[in-house]
């Protein structure tokens, strides 16, 4: 048995806490320099969700070597399933309640307003394939399954050597499309399994089944590696925000999602990582980097409710959003309200009782299917 990772969860756990800053607009509107701190942690946290994707594809290459692959990828559509079933039916009601309150608000008609949201999000293509319908975070959860599943698809008919430059090419296209529109004009989402999550799973598939581990002693290197593509990343984003627009960083912080040299950014602080595998051990960083993906799940309704109490504050006369130290609280408290849901969820009955409800066995039929098991 191979020894665990330490790094690898050390680092989701630091990815998760970009992941919240972002979604948080950490700094975002205090003046220029808010503005700039706040592109700089965009910028940086850009590494975050490509990281997710990295350590999925080069597991699955891991666990290939040791066990039959498709009852891993099984194992993991079942997981990331059932997952994102959970989300799907626990914020389901929650933006039914959500579209009924604004429309009241609004003095619209609210009836109209709920059916119409519950059929955008039970629109088949943004539930099952984009999984954006319900809101928008959770697309990392079936765009994760997607991409595994596209990657074994490579693997089952024995054409792993086209694996990495077929996924590279939709990724340009990907790239393209949400950094240089005025290059190519894409007339659908490309943040999704197929330009955005294969590339990335498809690089750790081969980085593991390279068999090639990085060397501590060149971890020094890999290191450099990552300061220097991590600094070309935020001159590139710079360029793109303001000097080809003229926009100043006063006026506000330049909003993409990623750009040509997130993928080098990316790939050479995984390779850090792999190259130092105790990184973390003895703190509690890989117990936090554990429970990633359920933080990633909740933290919205965290974050969401946070803004709320915000909102509820500012109409005493406070305005909140012009205090660093709330942007400080909103991330921390949003990191730490997570945490504490998701350990509440995963440790008691909770789960184990909505698990006979929901869709695990429906999951199975359709997991069979498309990697060739049977019932």
């Amino acid at each position: 048995m191979r020894e665990r990772i330490y790094s690898i969860d050390a680092v989701r756990a630091v990815a998760m806490a970009f992941i919240v800053a972002i979604h948080a607009d950490l700094f975002r509107g205090l003046g220029a320099t808010g503005n700039a701190v706040n592109l700089v942690i965009d910028t940086v946290g850009r590494f975050a969700v490509p990281f997710f994707f990295l350590t999925s594809g080069y597991l699955f290459a891991r666990k290939c070597t040791r066990t039959e692959p498709a009852a891993y990828v099984r194992a993991h559509l079942e997981r990331v399933g059932s997952i994102y079933g959970y989300a799907v039916l626990g914020y389901f009601p929650l933006v039914l309640l959500v579209a009924a309150g604004g429309t009241a608000r609004a003095g619209g008609d609210v009836s109209s307003a709920v059916l119409a949201r519950a059929l955008e999000a039970l629109s088949p293509l943004g539930l099952l394939y984009y999984g954006d319908s319900v809101l928008l975070f959770l697309w990392f959860l079936p765009s994760l399954a997607i991409s595994i599943a596209l990657v074994y698809a490579v693997v089952a008919v024995e054409k792993t050597r086209y694996l990495l430059p077929v996924a590279a090419t939709f990724h340009v296209v990907g790239i393209l499309d949400q950094s240089y529109p005025m290059l190519v004009d894409v007339p659908f989402v490309t943040r999704d399994a197929l330009f955005f999550g294969f590339f990335y799973t498809s690089v750790g598939y081969c980085i593991g089944s390279w068999q090639w581990s990085p060397s501590r002693d060149r971890s020094g290197l890999y290191l450099a590696a990552t300061v220097t593509f991590g600094a070309i990343h935020l001159a590139e984003r710079y360029v793109l925000g303001y000097v080809l627009t003229g926009d100043s960083i006063a006026q506000g912080v330049y909003v993409t999602k990623y750009t040509a040299t997130t993928p080098l950014f990316a790939t050479a602080l995984f390779v850090y990582v792999l190259s130092r595998p105790t990184l973390g051990k003895g703190t509690g960083l890989p117990w936090l980097g554990s429970h990633a993906v359920w933080i990633y799940v909740v933290h919205p309704l965290v974050l969401f409710s946070l803004v709320g109490v915000s909102g509820a504050v500012e109409l005493l006369g406070y305005d909140l959003g012009e205090s660093a130290l709330w942007h400080v609280a909103l991330s921390t408290l949003t990191y730490a309200g997570a945490l504490a849901i998701s350990l509440f969820l995963t440790r008691t009955t909770l789960l184990r009782r909505a698990s006979r409800v929901t869709s695990r066995d429906r999951l199975r039929t359709v997991v069979n299917a498309m990697v060739g098991g049977r019932n």
